[in-house]
């Protein structure tokens, strides 16, 4: 029989009681030293988008307040063009 503080856990893995929070989500365009983000960067900006077609806010994608203001305004920039969509396929089609 499984020892019953031993249970669930691998061989020789202890458990230590205490939850340690994952650490803090770094600007990815701050990493890569990203001077001018591109709103003709369709691939880049749909990471940045939900499913739904909404902007992800900055603690879900973890870039800083500046590039966040910027992905924004060259995210508007590719819906107004029709490169990005406003909403998500499922709800344009029953409209």
């Amino acid at each position: 029989m499984a020892d019953r503080e031993t249970e669930g856990r691998a061989p020789g893995q202890r458990q230590t009681g205490r939850f340690t929070p994952p650490g803090r989500k770094r600007c990815v365009l701050c990493i890569d030293r990203v001077e001018k983000v591109d709103y003709k960067q369709v691939d880049f900006l749909r990471n940045f988008l939900t499913d739904r077609g909404k902007i992800k806010p900055r603690h879900k994608t973890g870039t800083c307040g500046k590039h966040q203001r910027r992905l924004a305004v060259a995210i508007k920039r590719a819906r107004h063009l029709a490169l990005l969509p406003y909403t998500a396929e499922h709800i344009r089609r029953y409209q």
